[in-house]
């Protein structure tokens, strides 16, 4: 009995004793260390818009005045070029020229160029449109021989490029109205130059074959039967003549001239027709006149 009640004084004074050094130990660890205070997390501030930027100040605009048109718009078509002025040689005038190369029904063939030159200044509104010694290019477009019997013969010529002495080219497209060839030719109203056709010295050469058979017979019978006998011969040779030879050719030797009259107005380019002086044509010798000479090759 006695040892359980000192074991029970025992305990309890651990406990006393355990109950007092418990505040003295924790004065000497000191107060354990505090959780640090969680601060606030920072608010985000939105930031400012920078103040609007003040419009510089314009000085305000002058009133269109009232009677100011309104601006055309932008699709509207360009305005056409003003055509280049042109100079006008009227239908009917007459250009005169002579020809620098000489041809020929006998050998002429169609194509072969024909060359001429004006010889006259032709003058518009006292302006000098065409200055002598322009040249004019052409060609021969049909030719033909003439007959041995009928037909004469004839020669087309077109002229087809007037050439202004500043190498200027126009058009032209027309055909001569007369010639003077030295000859007998005669040009019809298409241009055509037609050759004589040779009838006096055709029946002059058979009058003259008659006559000198006739005589030939009448000398060699001493009778008008041998004269009859003799100028039908030499009729018959004269006839013959005529009908193994050609009629004279249709000619246009070199200095043959030529005028030439528009049939339709020639217009000009004035940029390119500026001439102050007349201009002048080469020297050239006409054709010596002639008579119609039958082609003695008859073929």
């Amino acid at each position: 009995m006695r040892g359980w009640s000192k074991r029970l004084h025992l305990a309890a004074a651990l406990v006393l004793g355990l109950w007092l050094a418990g505040p003295l130990f924790a004065q000497e660890a000191g107060p354990l260390p505090a959780a640090p205070p969680q601060q606030p997390a920072p608010q985000q501030i939105p930031a400012k818009d920078p103040p609007p930027a003040q419009p510089a100040a314009t000085p305000p605009a002058a009133p269109a005045p009232a009677s100011a048109p309104a601006p055309e718009s932008a699709a509207q078509p360009a305005p056409s070029k003003t055509p280049p002025a042109r100079v006008r040689i009227p239908s009917g005038t007459v250009l005169p020229l002579v020809l620098h190369n000489g041809i020929s029904t006998r050998s002429a063939k169609i194509g072969d160029p024909v060359y001429f030159e004006t010889l006259f200044p032709v003058m518009i509104d006292g302006h000098v449109a065409i200055p002598a010694g322009s040249y004019v290019s052409g060609e021969v477009t049909d030719t033909k021989r003439p007959g041995r019997v009928k037909g004469r013969a004839e020669l087309m010529i077109k002229l087809n490029t007037l050439i202004l002495p500043n190498a200027y080219m126009v058009n032209l497209n027309a055909v001569p109205s007369d010639a003077g060839t030295g000859g007998n030719e005669t040009v019809d109203d298409e241009g055509k130059v037609i050759g004589d056709s040779d009838k006096a010295t055709d029946i002059g050469t058979i009058a003259k074959t008659t006559a000198a058979g006739a005589g030939i017979g009448g000398l060699a019978t001493q009778s008008a039967k041998g004269a009859g006998i003799g100028a039908a011969i030499g009729a018959g040779a004269g006839l013959m003549t005529v009908l193994l030879t050609r009629g004279p050719e249709a000619e246009m030797p070199r200095g043959t001239t030529v005028n030439v009259t528009l049939n339709r107005p020639l217009l000009l380019d004035a940029e390119k027709d500026q001439f102050s002086t007349p201009g002048q044509s080469s020297t050239l010798a006409g054709p010596p006149n002639r008579e119609p000479v039958r082609t003695k090759n008859p073929f």
